[in-house]
């Protein structure tokens, strides 16, 4: 009986978890491959008309961004924000079947396809996140991801809350949401993506190398890996320069 009504509570728990999972703000990172030469048709299609459907139908745009590199010129990253995991599936069926969207693609495809693929990964902010920042000026974006060795998720968490963020902004970095994958063949207790704005690349470049040269950094590095590395491979990054109609600029 004892041993049932552990179960009970465990499941009880469980569940508890997953219904206020359910109804968190959820962001979402959406990254097109957009077939050759079609790129301006793509970004005139959000510009136009996509962007202000995805806001009637309860999105919040956040930042559109096309990569640095020219070779990866033919990726368009974007981040929108739900009011929960829930709201975003009605969000996206009230947007795929809304007259105007289908009158929009159907005309921005009349010459063709515009879209290869599309990955969507949804992300719920760390507890350490900062809110959006309102930046003035221009900026350059870095995407950063990183995958952690079987349960060293906490121990990278504890080092970006406790240390990481400060040293970012000692360096001249701006931090701007963190984010854990909420699903499992996307990460999910294995992942944190974030953004970073930089005044350039090249400031950018400036920073991380005082950062890691910084004592402090190199202290806090080596204690959180005493008892093995937390990273699987070296972070993922990539440099990303907003769009004309990206809020973020």
């Amino acid at each position: 009986m004892k041993s049932l009504l552990s179960l009970f509570l465990m499941c009880s728990f469980v569940t508890a978890g997953l219904q206020a999972a359910d109804t968190a703000p959820v962001y979402e990172l959406r990254i097109y491959t957009v077939l050759p030469g079609k790129m301006p048709d793509m970004l005139a299609r959000f510009r136009d008309h996509t962007c202000a459907l995805f806001e009637k139908h309860g999105m919040e745009n956040i930042g559109y961004w096309l990569p640095v590199k020219e070779e990866e010129a033919h990726k368009l990253h974007y981040v929108v924000k739900h009011a929960s995991r829930e709201a975003a599936k009605a969000s996206w069926t009230g947007f795929v079947n809304d007259p105007d969207w289908i009158k929009a693609r159907d005309a921005s495809e009349a010459a063709g396809k515009i879209v290869a693929s599309i990955e969507s990964i949804y992300l719920a902010t760390t507890d350490y996140s900062p809110a959006v920042p309102v930046l003035k000026g221009s900026h350059v974006y870095e995407l950063r991801t990183y995958v952690t060795n079987e349960g060293k998720l906490d121990a990278l968490d504890a080092r970006f809350r406790n240390h990481t963020i400060k040293l970012f902004e000692k360096h001249g970095m701006i931090n701007l949401p963190y984010w854990h994958p909420t699903d499992t063949n996307k990460g999910a207790g294995s992942t944190l993506i974030y953004l970073l704005a930089h005044d350039s690349v090249e400031a950018a470049k400036k920073s991380f190398d005082s950062f890691r040269q910084d004592p402090e950094w190199i202290k806090v590095r080596d204690a959180s890996e005493a008892a093995g590395k937390i990273l699987v491979q070296p972070p993922a990054s990539v440099f990303l320069k907003p769009v004309d109609f990206s809020k973020l600029q």
